[in-house]
């Protein structure tokens, strides 16, 4: 096989590359990203790759004007804390229907989602919820409210406070 002599080239014409130089950079340019890309990576190990969440378990303070039977929503909590003159307890403000946040309203609580309506006691007063809201443990030390949102209590109890 011969090989026919191409057009004269010109003093300014850029030398070819060998095959074997232009593999070499391709070589070294996707080590030198793979090591990028390597120590981007390493950069965000020290970060919780998990949000923190806040303690199921949280201590609450009625306000004094609060007057009874009205429902008190922490903030940033989805329950509701209540006292009337048997004690003081706590209700989920979480649909039991799908799991929206419900608002509290002059009769007790309604869900902007599906329409479920609920009693000041948690019961499902009109649908679609398939029961009542939960009552959450609460319990009295040293002067101080615990509620614990991942306790559930018997409807009805009530602790002094």
């Amino acid at each position: 096989m011969t090989v026919k002599p191409g057009p004269p080239r010109s003093r300014l014409d850029p030398e070819p590359m060998p095959r074997r130089d232009l593999l070499g950079l391709a070589a070294v340019w996707t080590t030198v990203s793979a090591l990028v890309f390597a120590l981007f990576g390493m950069l965000r190990l020290p970060k919780a790759a998990v949000l923190p969440s806040p303690s199921k378990k949280f201590r609450v303070a009625l306000p004094d004007a609060l007057a009874p039977g009205e429902p008190y929503v922490p903030p940033g909590r989805q329950v509701a804390v209540f006292r009337d003159a048997q004690g003081v307890y706590a209700i989920s403000i979480i649909c039991t229907h799908l799991g929206c946040v419900v608002k509290p309203t002059a009769e007790g609580f309604e869900c902007p989602c599906h329409g479920s309506r609920f009693a000041r006691d948690g019961a499902v007063t009109k649908g679609p919820a398939p029961r009542a809201l939960p009552w959450l443990q609460v319990s009295a030390a040293g002067g101080r409210l615990i509620v614990d949102e991942g306790t559930a209590a018997k409807p009805g109890t009530k602790v002094q406070a």
